[in-house]
C-alpha cells in the first residue's frame, strides 16, 4: 500500500483532509491584525515632514551630494527634520531649511566674520588671507613644480620661488628658510646649535606662548640647557659676558609677545650682544619683516640682522598677514646648516603653505595690514551706517567708539582706535550659532561688533547675520 507524506498544507489547522470534498474557513485574525482603517490625523504637524528620500530628490541637495557628500547633506536634512519635529519651523520649510544648513565645504571649519576688535584672534586662526593667496592656494592643490625644475626635469629645491621671495623682502639676511609654525623654527634652531649645550636668555623673557607652551620647556625638549641670566625686570650685557664659555650654544633675545613690564626695567639691546663671540639668535615672534609706522616698539626683522642678530625666527601668520608656518632669516652658512639637519625635514612646509606664503610677501596688501592702517573716521561711518540701516528695522543698535588691539602675541599694551556696533547682550550667542557666525565681545553688558578687522565688503553680510540674530519676542514688535 503506498504511503503519503503529510505538506505542511495538510498540517496547518483547518487543512481539509484526504478525500475531503471542501476545506473549513481560516479565521485569519488569530494570525493577523485587524486593518487599522482610522482615517489620518492631519492635525498633527509632523506627519507632514517630508521623507529623507524625497527631500534628497531636491534639485539643490542632490546637487550638493556630488559637492560636499551624502553624509553631510543628509546630516543637514535630518537637522532640518528635527527642527520641524521640535516645532521650530513648519514642515513645508523643512527643504529650505535643509539647504540653508549646508556648509561651504565638506569640511567642519566654518568660516567667521572676525568682530571681536583683535586682529590676529588666535582661536579664530589668525591673519585671514588675501584674496590673491586664496588663489595661489587653489591653483597649488593640484599637481606642482613644488621640487620640479621643469626646464631640465631634475628634482629642485623645494619652495624656491618663495624662498627667494622671503629673501627679497628682508635683503639684510643672508638666506632664509621655512618651518611649519614660530616654535619650530625655535626649536630647529636650538637642536642644531646647542643640542646638550646652554642657551644663555634672560630672566625677563622666560615667557609662556599661548596654552601653557612655555619657553624653558620648549627649549628643553631639544636637548639644550637653559642658563638664565639677569633679573625679572633687569638684565645688562655683563650679565651675558659673565657666563659664557665653551659650552655655550648661543645667546637668546625673546621678544615678551603679549605682556610688558614696565617700571624700574632694562635689558640688553641684541647690537650689545653681538660681540661676545657667539651667535645671537632673536625670536621677534609676531613676524614683522621691517619697521611699521603703526607700531614703532615692535621688532622687526630688518632691524634686528642689521644690529647683528645671526638668525632671526618668527611667525608667518602674525603680522606678516600670511599662513602659518616659522620664519628663519640670518647667515648663509648658519641657515644652511639648520636646512641640512634631520630635523627640518619633520619640520618642513607643504605645497599649500608655500603657494599662500610667496602669495603673501609679493602680493597686495595683506587683510591685516589692511586692518592696522584703518581711517578711524572711515570705520565710524561704517558704523553709523550700518546701525542706520539695522535700527530701521526694529534693532535695539548704536554705533559707539571702540578700542581694537594686535593680538596674536604683538604689540603688547598698543590700541588702535575703532568703531563698533552695540547691540543686547544676548545677540552674542546668537550671533556665534548663526549661519554666517559673527564672533563679537562683551563689553558693559553690550555686545559689541568691532570693524576694524571686518573688510568692508563683508558690511552687508555682516548686517544680515544681525537681523536673523534677532531674538522672536524683539522681531514680534
Amino acid at each position: 500500500m503506498e504511503q503519503r507524506t503529510a505538506s505542511a498544507t495538510d498540517r496547518r489547522p483547518g487543512a481539509a483532509g484526504p478525500g475531503s470534498t471542501h476545506a473549513e474557513p481560516r479565521d485569519d485574525t488569530a494570525v493577523r491584525p485587524q486593518e487599522d482603517r482610522r482615517p489620518p490625523d492631519d492635525t498633527d504637524a509632523r506627519r507632514r515632514i517630508p521623507r529623507t528620500d524625497r527631500l534628497l530628490r531636491d534639485p539643490r541637495l542632490s546637487a550638493a551630494v556630488d559637492r560636499l557628500g551624502a553624509g553631510v547633506v543628509k546630516a543637514a536634512v535630518r537637522a532640518a527634520q528635527d527642527r520641524a519635529r521640535e516645532g521650530d519651523i513648519p514642515p513645508e520649510q523643512v527643504p529650505e531649511v535643509a539647504v540653508a544648513l549646508l556648509p561651504g565645504t565638506a569640511s567642519g571649519l566654518r568660516p567667521v566674520i572676525n568682530a571681536t576688535g583683535v586682529l590676529l584672534h588666535t582661536n579664530l586662526g589668525r591673519a585671514p588671507l588675501s584674496a590673491t593667496a586664496r588663489q595661489a592656494v587653489q591653483e597649488a592643490a593640484g599637481p606642482t613644480d613644488v621640487e620640479l625644475d621643469l626646464t631640465t626635469g631634475v628634482r629642485a629645491r623645494r619652495g624656491r620661488s618663495a624662498l627667494a621671495a622671503l629673501h627679497a623682502r628682508v635683503p639684510s639676511a643672508g638666506a632664509a628658510h621655512v618651518v611649519n609654525n614660530g616654535a619650530a623654527a625655535l626649536v630647529l634652531a636650538a637642536t642644531a646649535l646647542a643640542a646638550g649645550r646652554e642657551i644663555v636668555v634672560s630672566r625677563g623673557e622666560m615667557v609662556e606662548i599661548g596654552d601653557g607652551f612655555r619657553l624653558p620647556d620648549l627649549l628643553v625638549s631639544t636637548g639644550a640647557r637653559l642658563r638664565e641670566v639677569g633679573t625679572t625686570n633687569r638684565t645688562t650685557a655683563a650679565d651675558y659676558a659673565a657666563v659664557l664659555g665653551p659650552d655655550t650654544g648661543f645667546v637668546l633675545k625673546v621678544h615678551p609677545s603679549n605682556f610688558r613690564i614696565t617700571g624700574f626695567t632694562r635689558s640688553a639691546e641684541t647690537a650689545e650682544l653681538t660681540g661676545l663671540g657667539v651667535p645671537v639668535v632673536v625670536d621677534i615672534g609676531s613676524g614683522l619683516l621691517d619697521p611699521h609706522p603703526a607700531l614703532p616698539g615692535e621688532p622687526d626683522a630688518d632691524t634686528e640682522l642689521r644690529a647683528g642678530a645671526a638668525l632671526v625666527t618668527a611667525s608667518g601668520d602674525k603680522l606678516l598677514g600670511g599662513p602659518q608656518c616659522g620664519l628663519l632669516l640670518g647667515e648663509e652658512d648658519l641657515v644652511r646648516a639648520l636646512v641640512r639637519h634631520p630635523l627640518a625635514r619633520a619640520l618642513r612646509v607643504d605645497k599649500l603653505t608655500l603657494a599662500a606664503l610667496e602669495a603673501t610677501l609679493t602680493g597686495p596688501p595683506t587683510p591685516t595690514a589692511l586692518a592696522l592702517t584703518a581711517d578711524p573716521a572711515g570705520l565710524r561711518a561704517r558704523a553709523d551706517r550700518l546701525a542706520g540701516t539695522l535700527a530701521a528695522d526694529g534693532i535695539d543698535v548704536r554705533a559707539v567708539a571702540s578700542a581694537a588691539t594686535v593680538g596674536g602675541g604683538g604689540a603688547p599694551g598698543v590700541t588702535l582706535p575703532s568703531a563698533a556696533l552695540s547691540l543686547p547682550e544676548p545677540y552674542a550667542a546668537a550671533l556665534r550659532t548663526g549661519p554666517v557666525p559673527v564672533v563679537g565681545r562683551l563689553e558693559g553688558g553690550r555686545c559689541l561688533l568691532d570693524l576694524r578687522a571686518v573688510p568692508e565688503q563683508d558690511d552687508a553680510r555682516l548686517a544680515d547675520a544681525v537681523l536673523s540674530a534677532r531674538p522672536r519676542e524683539e522681531s514680534r514688535t
